[in-house]
């Protein structure tokens, strides 16, 4: 392995999946303005996840997937005028 491409600033990073509330503790370099108090009483940056393996159709085996933030519903909204309807 090359010498200086890895971070070296590795922290404990308490994820958590929006859709559900679970939430697990690994290490991580990613930034984070939140912080949440783990099960141990510390307190770790929080990063928050829209799906994760609890929530995600291939773990969960339902093959619905919920659109949580409306990501369809804003783009329809945003391009409803660009969008040409024939009759």
């Amino acid at each position: 392995m090359k010498n200086g491409i890895h971070p070296s600033n590795y922290r404990f990073v308490v994820f958590q999946d929006m859709s559900n509330g679970s939430a697990f503790l690994s290490k991580s370099t990613a930034p984070s303005r939140d912080t949440i108090k783990w099960e141990d009483g510390k307190e770790y940056p929080l990063i928050k996840l829209e799906i994760s393996n609890t929530s995600h159709p291939f773990y969960t085996g339902k093959m619905k997937l919920v659109d949580t933030a409306g990501r369809v519903d804003k783009y329809m909204n945003r391009y409803k005028g660009h969008v040409v309807k024939k009759k």
